[in-house]
């Protein structure tokens, strides 16, 4: 029984739709703003705006399955990092299950203590999951990404290995690619 696919309603327009026809994601960007209502897992969440819940995938990186040894931090970190916060998400396509998968970014508390919509989001939480050792990058998908956020990416989870930080203080952490390959 195969999964049934959602489409975001209200967000995937056809101009946008069209948009990633003819062009690539860098070209035809869309930014979803809106409440985090649900964390799924150390990679995923859903998001509320006015419109709809969205379901939306990280982009740039794989945070161990809820099973694999990290998995239930890596959630419960991004859900302390995301949840009923306002954050912004940079859509860069739809993956095989409908999700958003995007750049989600998130307001410094340190500059926006209440947490109000206003506050500007400069907080990368795909890349802050790679640099407390909670997320691998992508690097499949390293082309999704703009130069910049790849050496980003790349470099913290170098820094991650060097400290042995969260999953790299194991000898051989397994990739939730390799642990889904295994056990799906």
């Amino acid at each position: 029984m195969g999964r049934k696919r959602h489409r975001a309603p209200g967000l995937a327009s056809s101009a946008f739709v069209l948009c990633f026809t003819l062009f690539s994601a860098s070209v035809c960007s869309e930014t979803l703003t809106g409440k985090v209502v649900y964390v799924a897992d150390g990679d995923s969440i859903s998001v509320q705006d006015a419109g709809a819940r969205h379901r939306v995938r990280l982009e740039g990186i794989d945070a161990p399955e809820l099973e694999q040894p990290y998995g239930r931090r890596a959630k419960q970190r991004l859900f302390g990092f995301l949840y009923d916060k306002t954050v912004s998400v940079a859509v860069t396509k739809y993956d095989e299950h409908g999700r958003i998968v995007g750049k989600v970014m998130v307001a410094s508390l340190d500059a926006c203590p209440d947490g109000s919509n206003g506050c500007p989001k400069t907080l990368d939480a795909g890349l802050s999951q790679i640099t407390v050792g909670l997320a691998w990058w992508y690097r499949y998908y390293a082309a999704e990404q703009d130069v910049q956020d790849r050496h980003r990416y790349e470099f913290a989870e170098f820094e991650a290995k060097s400290k042995k930080a969260g999953l790299w203080a194991d000898d051989n952490p397994v990739t939730p690619w390799q642990w889904r390959r295994k056990n799906r």
